[in-house]
């Protein structure tokens, strides 16, 4: 039995293989369209839920999970180990983090000798999943729950994310800026690139996608300097362009990891589809 077992959520987008692989649990975020619900990484696939999306963007809303829900992931990874790290998607864009700690007094309630640990990512997406990984990681290396948290929080110091929308016509959902500008970037054909440190920054705007990776790609250089990097390239219903970024970045960056996946469906209630993304942090 390891000493660590880790959990995240789905906004962290990691890969099935990664799942299964590090054995990490996920608690899914709810999502809803047309009145009917559905859980993230459970009910459906993210391709599918983007092509619901595209039929009535209008109708999708999403929601934190319920405590008792996170309860349900704590009580099914208590059997794996004593101790547990949930890592959760930033506090300033989602509720998970207070929905799994109001989980873990319930459990712990019930198992005394169960050590429940909630760490918020401050950050969303593949960004988030490499933080998750590094927990991961670290937990099957057979460590102590102190330096399995100081692995993670290490990585969580250096990971950087940024996100090319390919509308603003979603955008005024995430509540940075107001409905009518969103409306205005989008008849426009403006694309924001955004940025994830504990919320949603708005870093630049480009008028092409072609700007837009390019811009992307420079960030990312001024932040790496040519030093080795771990990075993830991200799509929400866009495969072949997210396989021409992969390309790019492995062209262009000393990559000791690159991986390729989707968005979390959330992602299609705020960016919509055609969003492409990178997350990435310096190896030492």
């Amino acid at each position: 039995m390891p000493k660590v077992a880790v959990v995240t959520d789905s906004i962290a987008c990691l890969t099935r293989e990664f799942t299964e692989q590090y054995d990490i649990e996920i608690i899914p975020i709810n999502f809803y369209v047309n009145g009917r619900s559905y859980r993230d990484w459970v009910d459906i696939t993210p391709t599918e839920t983007y092509e619901l999306f595209l039929r009535d963007p209008d109708s999708f809303k999403t929601s934190a999970p319920a405590p008792e829900e996170c309860l349900q992931v704590f009580r099914r990874v208590s059997q794996k180990a004593d101790n547990i790290l949930c890592i959760t998607v930033s506090l300033g864009l989602s509720a998970v983090y207070n929905a799994a700690l109001d989980a873990k007094r319930l459990v712990e309630s019930e198992q005394p000798n169960l050590n429940i640990e909630i760490m918020d990512s401050k950050s969303a997406t593949p960004s988030e999943g490499m933080i998750a990984l590094a927990a991961a990681r670290a937990a099957a290396e057979n460590k102590e729950l102190a330096e399995v948290i100081s692995a993670t929080e290490e990585v969580r110091g250096k990971v950087n994310a940024y996100v090319l929308l390919d509308t603003m016509r979603h955008v005024y959902r995430s509540g940075r800026i107001p409905k009518i500008a969103s409306q205005i970037g989008s008849a426009l054909n403006i694309r924001p690139i955004l940025s994830l440190s504990e919320v949603v920054h708005f870093n630049s705007i480009v008028r092409n996608r072609k700007q837009g990776i390019d811009r992307i790609l420079k960030m990312m250089k001024e932040k790496t300097d040519n030093k080795p990097v771990h990075a993830a390239v991200m799509h929400a219903y866009a495969l072949d362009e997210a396989e021409k970024l992969k390309e790019r970045v492995a062209a262009e960056f000393n990559c000791v990891e690159l991986w390729l996946g989707e968005f979390s469906p959330v992602m299609g209630y705020a960016c919509g589809t055609g969003t492409v993304g990178v997350a990435f942090y310096i190896d030492d």
